[in-house]
């Protein structure tokens, strides 16, 4: 029986990785590791959100996807109120900043890539390979050398799954920047209707590190909140260790 990781990674993304397509107002694509420690994860991350989806609710069944409360649809249509909405918002955004989670994402602008380079990469490939370059030197620093680590990504079809298990396996087997082996890395899918707190956390992270990339000057509250999460350096520096900007 292999030894498990005290770590578990929920992943996901915001913005598409077609680059003959580029929407102008989100033209990047965004993957977020969103790193747990299973026991702060058990205790206290679920409970505060099945807690809240009781509140809201009546029941845990709801999933928390960012764009159905961004855009006030079913069933967040009471969102519409402004009111409301504001209470919502600061309870969800209470849970995210109580969260003991370490934030690794990458954010690659598709028109910079496109403009660069004669025949680029997948982004989602490129997004891949960092975010699981500084996931793996994380557990590395926190003692979990030969201890798997799982990740948790969001089906998205079985080709585009089979595709991202096969470049997941490559990146793992010395397929990176520094011909690392990473087995303590493995990879898990998730069904999209999943009743999963890691995943909906995730959700609700992605697109606002994009938005914070894209739009820097423009407030907002969550992604304050996430900057806080990012792995840091010793000397507390964000880029190239919790955010990967490129190119």
């Amino acid at each position: 029986m292999p030894s498990f990781s005290d770590y578990v990674i929920y992943v996901d993304e915001s913005g598409d990785h077609d680059l003959n397509s580029i929407h102008e107002d989100f033209p990047l694509f965004v993957l977020a590791f969103c790193i747990f420690k299973k026991s702060d994860y058990v205790q206290k991350i679920v409970p505060a959100v099945q807690e809240f989806k009781f509140r809201w609710f009546g029941h845990d069944m709801v999933i928390l996807h960012e764009r159905e409360i961004r855009k006030q649809q079913a069933p967040f249509k009471f969102l519409q109120n402004q009111g409301v909405r504001a209470t919502f918002m600061d309870e969800l955004s209470g849970i995210i900043k109580s969260a003991d989670v370490t934030v690794i994402a990458s954010v690659i602008d598709k028109r910079k890539l496109r403009q660069r380079y004669a025949k680029p990469d997948n982004p989602y490939h490129i997004g891949l390979q960092f975010c699981m370059e500084r996931t793996h030197t994380f557990l590395m620093e926190n003692g979990q050398a030969a201890k798997v680590s799982h990740c948790m990504f969001e089906r998205r079809g079985t080709r585009e799954d089979n595709l991202l298990e096969l470049e997941f396996r490559r990146i793992k087997d010395r397929g990176n920047y520094k011909k690392a082996s990473m087995d303590e890395l493995d990879i898990c899918f998730a069904d999209k209707k999943a009743n999963s707190s890691g995943l909906q956390l995730a959700d609700l992270f992605a697109r606002p590190i994009g938005l914070g990339v894209l739009r820097p000057a423009q407030p907002n509250q969550t992604r304050e909140i996430i900057a806080e999460k990012f792995r840091r350096s010793t000397t507390g520096k964000t880029l190239g260790y919790g955010l990967k900007i490129f190119p």
